[in-house]
């Protein structure tokens, strides 16, 4: 079930799921960090990125991801937040990324200090990385009200069979994958077993990293498309993305308001059906 969710300054309400572990509601729609937030000391780069959250915000957007692995994004999003009064709408993501199991916890008081929040919503392993040490660090945070959520990263289609393990194994909040129009190996088993185990999803690598947008962009949307409120191959994707039943959110990235806002858009108006879906593919993979 989605429910409508009030935000500033925005045509039409935003669509949310709740947390499948807690049933708080999110925006089907985040924002990403990855390379877009990566911009060192620049001040003028950084002003931009805060003026995208700013209008991610304004849209009704709560959960921002990063990664001790996006360079400077940690401390560029922190930059934002501070610059914007610490929006209290705010859904923080971020993760462990060491190989050292014993690091993980300084590791993660670096990124809080990064980010410039009191705690975290939501710490992930990332891609798996000394996953068996670093859960068990996130689980006592989490039992100790250090954190909100745990979870658990991958991309890219890497080593689902033990993705599929931890998941079975352990009590994630959430898991976060690589899913869109052509990447669609997670529907087989890991969308289920999330949905079955009652975990969260979040949707990394939307767009291909800009690629599939490139490819699609080259054809004409179809006609059709209207008919779920997309008015944009970016708004097509992520539409046949969030009409999945087991995703939470999807979090593109971006460095540009426009784009933030037609991606936000994506998550109002009408949802595809499962027979839309399968129109949707066909079409994709006939150009």
């Amino acid at each position: 079930m989605i429910w409508p969710l009030t935000g500033v300054a925005q045509p039409s309400p935003v669509l949310t799921r709740p947390i499948p572990s807690a049933g708080d509601a999110l925006p089907l729609v985040g924002l990403g960090t990855w390379i877009t937030f990566n911009v060192g000391n620049d001040i003028e780069a950084r002003d931009s990125c805060a003026e995208v959250m700013q209008a991610f915000f304004d849209a009704g957007g709560r959960l921002i991801d990063s990664s001790p692995m996006y360079g400077s994004s940690q401390e560029v999003v922190g930059y934002g937040l501070q610059k914007l009064g610490h929006p209290p709408r705010l859904f923080s993501a971020d993760k462990v990324w060491t190989s050292s199991g014993s690091a993980g916890p300084s590791q993660i008081e670096e990124s809080r200090r990064h980010w410039r929040v009191p705690r975290f919503d939501l710490l992930q392993v990332h891609n798996l990385l000394s996953w068996e040490v670093h859960l068990k660090t996130l689980l006592g945070m989490k039992a100790a009200g250090e954190v909100r959520y745990v979870g658990i990263t991958t991309s890219e289609g890497r080593r689902h069979r033990e993705f599929e393990r931890v998941m079975r194994q352990h009590p994630l909040d959430f898991v976060q994958v690589t899913y869109n129009i052509l990447d669609r190996e997670v529907e087989d088993r890991i969308l289920p077993l999330a949905a079955e185990r009652g975990i969260g999803v979040i949707v990394n690598r939307p767009f291909q990293q800009g690629a599939l947008i490139d490819r699609l962009e080259r054809h004409p949307l179809p006609a059709w498309a209207a008919e779920v409120d997309a008015k944009s191959w970016a708004q097509f994707i992520l539409k046949y993305i969030l009409s999945h039943p087991a995703v939470t959110c999807a979090i593109p990235a971006t460095t540009r308001v426009d784009h933030l806002r037609e991606n936000m858009a994506a998550a109002t108006g009408q949802l595809p059906d499962a027979v839309m879906r399968a129109r949707m593919i066909a079409y994709v993979e006939s150009l």
